[in-house]
């Protein structure tokens, strides 16, 4: 891996004090089952309701994602930070086993979704967009599914927290 110049030495380290989402990204199909943990993912639009997701070219579910051309965008809780560490590969646990432990809804949607996220959507990719290093997939929503986890998981300065809602 090339060394980083300084901007982009300067830029990863203002995006660390960007507060994100963390989401794990699922698909299955012709391609194959596969997903990722992702932190660049918001909302376009709700005419359609649209997502957008960025991934890079370079990952190996990247290929898996838009072959399949439909996917999940899993918004992890609280306490979920197992389940971002093993779809960033930081758990050894190997990809065929990721969706063996009983969180998963595998047949109803057609791409795994987690039961119990905070939120899931699931939507065709409408369209891709390259950018540098990423692809960004725009994401047509057709279902909407909300849990009760009143506290999400972001990431902030390189580090997973639990953000909850206070009373006023």
């Amino acid at each position: 891996m090339p060394e980083l110049t300084r901007q982009q030495t300067e830029f990863r380290a203002a995006m660390a004090n960007l507060s994100a989402a963390v989401t794990v990204i699922t698909t299955d199909g012709p391609r194959g089952r596969a997903g990722m943990t992702v932190s660049a993912a918001c909302s376009v639009t709700d005419s359609p309701p649209t997502v957008l997701v960025c991934v890079n070219r370079t990952a190996r579910s990247h290929d898996v994602l838009v072959g399949n051309g439909r996917l999940a965008v899993n918004v992890l809780g609280a306490g979920q930070e197992d389940l971002a560490l093993h779809f960033a590969g930081a758990t050894g646990v190997p990809t065929a086993e990721r969706f063996t432990d009983g969180r998963w809804d595998l047949a109803t949607h057609g791409v795994p979704v987690l039961t119990g996220a905070c939120a899931s959507v699931v939507g065709a990719i409408v369209a891709e967009q390259a950018s540098g290093s990423h692809s960004v997939l725009f994401v047509e929503v057709d279902t909407v599914i909300t849990g009760d986890d009143p506290a999400a998981l972001v990431y902030f300065q390189r580090r997973f927290h639990s953000l909850g809602t206070t009373a006023a």
